[in-house]
């Protein structure tokens, strides 16, 4: 549902640049509320990226600041502490799912209500 979020938002932010429409000025508007926010990500390799949403790009290209990498649980280095990666770049063919995560139960509700 957040990945789906995240492409809808990015798809829209972009759209506007060619026409206003204020379904994508609300996707802007949802989009910029992720700001600062903790995700989650899933790559297609097994990796999981956690860290702060700073930004995205019409490519759905994801950076992430003080990002931490957590290798899938098949492999030998799991039990061992994250990997800190700092700013990274997650390019958009590799996610596999996003998930924010929410200050509070409320939010989290909140923020799927709308959709």
């Amino acid at each position: 549902m957040v990945l789906r979020l995240i492409l809808v938002c990015c798809l829209s932010v972009h759209a506007q640049e060619q026409s206003e429409v204020s379904s994508s000025s609300q996707a802007r508007q949802k989009l910029e509320g992720l700001l600062n926010k903790n995700m989650r990500i899933r790559m297609t390799d097994g990796r999981t990226l956690v860290g702060l949403f700073l930004c995205t790009d019409r490519d759905c290209n994801v950076i992430l600041g003080s990002a931490q990498e957590f290798l899938k649980s098949t492999d030998t280095f799991s039990q061992g502490e994250p990997r800190v990666l700092g700013l990274a770049m997650i390019p958009g063919h590799h996610v596999v799912s996003i998930e924010v995560e929410a200050d509070s139960l409320e939010e989290a509700q909140g923020f799927g209500a709308n959709h």
